[in-house]
């Protein structure tokens, strides 16, 4: 049996799924992602460039991970995350606002900028507020609940609540295309999930093009040079980041600890929550100081750290 790719690695995903000539499989499964009824299923779908270019010198190019359209003239980002870098919900919007930006050109009119998807695949528990899996956001009226424009969507799909569904035995990837899509991801190294997908495969030529595909992929052995290539510097990144957690977690505690010996003269309240703004504070100049090291722009770490430019540059100055 051949030894397959982890698809939740982001080089694996993208030549399955974001591949000139596995439109089919990109296809299917964006018609499942976004449920669509029968009568406005996707029926053609575009792979473009993932890169969205810079607008201006000092501006940082964005590389998706799939980026396409659909033959309506929908925009639809695929993100992958394996791991809470604890920026995701600005870092969805920022990246849904340059797909959308980069539609207008010199002469477009507003009305002719086209309705943009963001389909974020993560492999950690996200959202606290529900234990479904998959949720999906809109511009809603607060009161009335009426739809302000159909142009912003958001997917979010958790990896791990549908595991938790799979093992509770609460789940139907024969009959629910979404749960077949997502569960693929996870049948690397789930033998039981894997045998079951198969079995579906034989009647569904879309997973079976995706099984093909996949296997092919993992013999190639250059490309699995690559894979490996890519699959350590996400880990030792999250392994880097893990041990910046722990520091900062460290950090925090010794915060609070100074807060609450100042409440102790000042009052406790006063004290504890000087300690926790001041954990807060920590946790925005690392995320900052991590930024800067990979070369984002000033204004887009303002934008994910809510630190003042100033701070920012007098932190860009330490790093030089």
């Amino acid at each position: 049996m051949t030894k397959l790719m982890d698809l939740k690695i982001d080089f694996a995903f993208k030549q399955v799924f974001g591949k000139t000539g596995n439109e089919p499989i990109l296809l299917a499964f964006l018609n499942a992602a976004l449920q669509l009824t029968k009568e406005k299923r996707i029926a053609s779908v575009e792979i473009l460039n993932p890169v969205i270019q810079r607008e201006h010198i000092e501006d940082k190019a964005s590389v998706l991970d799939i980026y396409a359209k659909t033959e309506q003239g929908e925009h639809v980002n695929i993100e992958i995350q394996l791991a809470d870098k604890f920026d995701m919900k600005k870092r969805t919007l920022y990246y849904w606002s340059r797909i959308y930006a980069a539609q207008m050109q010199k002469g477009t009119p507003y009305i002719d900028l086209a309705k943009t998807i963001t389909i974020n695949i993560l492999n950690f528990r996200f959202l606290k507020e529900t234990d479904r899996f998959r949720t999906t956001f809109h511009l809603y009226e607060d009161q009335e609940q009426f739809l302000l424009t159909d142009v912003l969507e958001i997917h979010f799909m958790e990896i791990p609540k549908l595991m938790d569904r799979w093992e509770q035995r609460a789940v139907n990837p024969h009959d629910n295309e979404l749960e077949r899509w997502l569960l693929l991801l996870e049948a690397d190294d789930h033998e039981e999930i894997r045998i079951e997908l198969e079995e579906i495969a034989m009647k569904d030529p879309a997973l079976k093009q995706a099984f093909e595909e996949w296997e092919d992929l993992s013999r190639d052995e250059k490309k699995w040079a690559e894979y490996e290539s890519r699959r350590k510097a996400i880990l030792d990144e999250l392994a880097a980041e893990r041990e910046a957690e722990i520091r900062l977690q460290r950090a925090e505690q010794q915060a609070r600890e100074k807060g609450l010996a100042e409440g102790l003269e000042k009052g406790l309240a006063q004290g504890l929550e000087k300690g926790l703004a001041e954990g807060e504070r920590q946790k925005a100049i690392k995320m900052a100081m991590k930024m800067l090291e990979k070369g984002n722009d000033v204004d887009e770490i303002a934008f994910f750290t809510e630190l003042s430019v100033e701070e920012i540059q007098k932190l860009k100055q330490q790093l030089h």
